[in-house]
């Protein structure tokens, strides 16, 4: 009725930005100056303008009223017109303060122009923190931030180097350092210890407990804060926790049985402070909104049906299961889930070329970790963390709820990773799950790089991430340089492999032809031998077949025949006249001059003898009483 706001989740959002303080939560909305209502409390009277008949309500009046504190009011034409609502900021930096005054409707890239001026600091280098509703840029108007009318917002500059002043030095470090939050929830003796950076809230931290215990932020009663947190809105770094670990206790604010008059007697009084005593809001169905989608969960989220089957035979088949319930639940975008066995993915990540090397991811589920669905749906499905695990992890999944696949992965873990670190993950308690293991494959083993539990930001978990791809680079390099010089010795091997081959092939060749040549020189030399043997024994056949030679004094014919060899040698022998022209070329023939290679010429006149017929006799032939012939080879 003050704000005309009738969104209920933006009323919501608006009352959880200021922890539930009602009186802040309006303000926030209507300029102060206006006034909102009034109240009697400890006395004192909220100035301003009343909405309604009366400027003033008494006791009586607030008594005989509903049980709400507030009187309904109708909204003045001056609020419905809605003057420009001004906004007061401090802004550290380093060792100064610099109060700013805006108008809603200004935007924060104003705010940086402003400081740029203050400060002598390009606005480019300025980086603006204390935002409760996280980072915002330089176009985000004012108004749409639901902003409370003070404000503190402090100055990184990591681009600049740093004043010499000490005192903003170990600011700036501390901005920068993690701080370890050692929280016990008191109702559920459980201790968390989460990882927080200075530049995180006190706001934000109480935000990451209501997540972890279900104590929402108006209901958390706290022991531990220094004295100086004074202001939600507060750094870490700034708080005065002690670093690098500080303990804290939360509990669950308790709401003491009031009887009616006391109900109605506390109805006269406005007592809203950042911490509520009652639990005005604790039944959420009168706005028409029940509790899980008050916080942003359906209750049919609260009966889910399970990631995996227990006892599944077949490793891929589950891996499919639990991918389709993974998009059911927290949507379409989120890791590539590696479908297949354990041993498959190993495969794949690890027994590759060197250059198509990947760490191998393993996401263990556990529904029943109270962090789960904040991990699952703010980091895992991230698309930074999805986009760098695709590029540079096989990411494979199981689900750790049943106690059957819980015993089935230990196995798997302890035959492939050892029983150290089976029994790491063997002593993680319920709500230290989901768990994100970094395994990077080694020459001789698997090796687990990093175990990220499920309370960390998507900030850290990409540090991580990031930190985990370095040390598998530089591994990596290392196994590409190796392979390489591997690769290059095997080829050296392979082309000296070749080269001995083709030698041998060579030699073989050069010896089989030098064999063969030797076998046809062997057996021309036999068929040589063999005609040799042949015509020595057709010469002694002819010699032997000749007639004796006549002597000189023979009374009959005698033909005397001087015979000239190629070679120039002279060989003579008597004949008988009536001797047949055979008898000389058998005589020449058993001196080793065939007729059928050498021809017999005559002198005057010149004529082939071998022509003539070899029966006719010498006298007939006119090779009487003398002659001397010449032996001449056939062409």
């Amino acid at each position: 009725a003050c704000t005309g706001i009738e969104n209920i989740d933006e009323a919501i959002t608006l009352l959880e930005q200021n922890n539930w303080d009602l009186v802040a939560a309006i303000n926030g909305v209507i300029p102060q100056e206006n006034g909102i209502l009034q109240s009697e409390y400890g006395g004192e009277t909220l100035q301003g303008p009343a909405y309604g008949p009366t400027s003033h309500t008494t006791a009586a009046s607030s008594t005989a009223s509903s049980s709400s504190a507030f009187r309904h009011v109708v909204p003045s034409r001056q609020i419905v017109e809605r003057q420009p609502r001004m906004l007061d900021f401090r802004v550290e930096y380093r060792d100064r303060n610099v109060d700013v005054v805006l108008e809603d409707s200004s935007t924060v890239g104003e705010i940086k122009h402003i400081l740029e001026n203050e400060l002598q600091i390009p606005a480019s280098k300025m980086l603006l923190k204390g935002w409760k509703t996280g980072d915002v840029d330089d176009s985000t108007v004012l108004k749409t931030l639901h902003l409370p009318k003070n404000n503190s917002l402090y100055v990184l500059t990591p681009d600049l180097p740093p004043s010499s002043s000490s005192h903003s030095g170990a600011l700036q470090e501390s901005l920068n350092q993690n701080f370890m939050l050692i929280i016990t929830h008191r109702e559920a003796q459980r201790e968390y210890n989460l990882n927080f950076s200075g530049s995180s809230t006190i706001q934000e931290v109480k935000r990451n407990v209501y997540d972890l215990t279900s104590i929402p932020v108006r209901h958390q009663l706290w022991e531990g804060w220094p004295p100086s947190a004074t202001d939600d809105s507060m750094t870490l770094a700034v708080s005065g926790v002690t670093f690098p670990c500080h303990r804290l206790t939360v509990g669950r604010r308790s709401s003491p049985v009031q009887t009616r008059e006391q109900s109605e007697e506390q109805c006269t009084d406005v007592h809203m402070v950042s911490d509520s005593d009652g639990d005005d809001f604790e039944d959420a169905t009168e706005f028409g909104v029940d509790d899980g989608e008050m916080f942003g969960v359906a209750s049919s989220a609260l009966r889910k049906s399970p990631m995996m089957p227990e006892n599944a035979e077949n490793e891929g088949d589950a891996l499919l299961q639990f991918t389709a319930e993974f998009s059911s639940r927290y949507g379409d975008c989120h890791p590539v889930y590696f479908i297949g066995s354990l041993e498959a993915a190993f495969q794949e990540a690890f027994y590759g070329k060197a250059r198509d090397r990947k760490l191998l991811a393993i996401y263990l589920h556990h529904d029943d970790s109270v962090l789960t669905n904040v991990f699952c749906s703010q980091m895992l499905c991230a698309e930074s963390i999805v986009s760098y695990l695709s590029q540079n992890f096989i990411t494979w999944a199981w689900d750790m709820t049943k106690e059957a696949n819980r015993a089935r992965f230990l196995t798997m873990c302890t035959r492939h990773f050892g029983s150290v670190v089976a029994q790491t993950i063997r002593t993680q308690k319920t709500d230290q799950f989901p768990l994100f293991l970094i395994i990077m494959g080694k020459r001789s083993s698997n090796e687990v790089l990093n175990v990220i539990q499920g309370n960390t930001t998507v900030d850290e978990l990409m540090m991580r991430l990031m930190a985990a791809m370095e040390i598998f680079s530089a591994q990596q390099q290392e196994d590409i340089k190796d392979e390489d010089e591997r690769e290059a010795r095997e080829n050296v091997k392979r082309e000296q492999d070749e080269a001995y081959r083709i030698s041998l092939e060579a030699d073989r060749a050069k010896r089989e032809a030098q064999e063969r040549e030797i076998a046809e020189q062997f057996r021309l030399e036999q068929i040589r031998k063999e005609q040799e043997e042949e015509r020595e024994a057709i010469r002694l056949s002819l010699e032997q077949s000749l007639p004796p030679e006549p002597k000189e004094e023979s009374t009959e014919s005698v033909s005397k025949l001087r015979i000239r060899t190629p070679s120039g040698e002279f060989f003579e022998r008597r004949f008988l006249a009536s001797s047949k022209l055979q008898v000389v070329f058998d005589f020449v023939a058993s001196k080793g001059y065939p007729w059928e290679e050498y021809k017999l010429l005559g002198t005057f006149p010149r004529r082939d003898v071998t022509q003539l017929d070899p029966n006719k006799s010498l006298l007939e032939v006119k090779l009487y009483p003398q002659e001397t012939l010449f032996l001449e080879a056939k062409e």
